[in-house]
């Protein structure tokens, strides 16, 4: 009798919850936060709904809506093309498909962040992680759990920002360095608005997950929810951002397939 196809034994385990979809996804509305930059730059789109029809005599039977909104809003992919160091390197319509599934290693900092909302994540404390885990997965994703998307709720409490600008935590230069140019993954994953941290702005270089990372041919995603729910390693995300021909990024639908034991 022949065994059954690895993809047969997947749709079984998704029906009997052997394995588990969870859903990394922050929903789009009006009151999805989107980052905040200095008066004298461009500014991303808030997202809006324009309503077509309802039902109405407008389509009787139908009810569709026109949207806009920036493409780095909300839970989001960052194409290499993002930032200037890649600007010669892919967008988002040109990203592998085979790059947007990937097993996942999940950094619990969300006691270190909810101490100081400042707090960076340096080269040791991912080998101190590898001595516990295991290296990081080739070809995977990095993904930092802070406990910020508890504040997703409301723009003020995640951007978290004072006069000298947002307070939320992140990677330190030298870190976001090691990760884009030392470490197997293809991309660093977070729950903030950015994968860069709230102060990045003053750091050498500004916003070094950015620089670092897009000018290595590597990918953020962010905005994430629901890291909590994932292991320290074992999982695998399914990452699904729009092939926008030309496109620096995307809103995505990010999911998490866990085996239950």
């Amino acid at each position: 009798m022949s065994q059954p196809s690895v993809l047969a034994a997947l749709l079984s385990g998704l029906r009997s919850g052997a394995i588990e979809v969870v859903d990394l996804t922050s929903p789009l509305s009006s009151q999805t936060p989107v980052i905040r930059l200095p008066e004298e730059f461009g500014q991303t789109q808030v997202f809006e709904l324009e309503e077509i029809s309802r039902y109405d005599d407008r389509g009787p039977a139908w009810y569709w809506n026109n949207f806009r909104t920036g493409e780095h809003t909300g839970t989001h992919f960052d194409a290499p093309n993002h930032w200037v160091t890649g600007k010669d390197l892919a967008d988002v319509a040109s990203v592998p498909a085979s790059r947007l599934i990937a097993p996942a290693a999940v950094l619990d900092f969300s006691a270190a962040a909810a101490e100081d909302p400042d707090f960076l994540v340096e080269v040791d404390h991912i080998k101190a992680w590898e001595a516990e885990h295991g290296p990081l997965p080739e070809g995977g994703w990095l993904l930092l759990r802070t406990g910020w998307d508890a504040r997703s709720h409301a723009q003020e409490e995640f951007l978290n920002a004072d006069e000298n600008g947002p307070h939320t935590p992140g990677l330190s230069p030298e870190c976001a360095r090691w990760v884009a140019e030392e470490s197997p993954v293809i991309g660093l994953g977070t729950e903030t608005v950015g994968t860069d941290a709230g102060g990045a702005h003053s750091f050498d270089p500004a916003f070094p997950c950015h620089s670092y990372l897009m000018g290595n041919d590597k990918y953020g995603l962010t905005q994430l929810q629901n890291l909590a729910e994932l292991p320290a390693t074992g999982a695998v995300v399914i990452a699904g951002p729009l092939p926008i021909l030309n496109g620096s990024g995307s809103p995505a639908r990010v999911l998490a397939l866990v085996e239950r034991s």
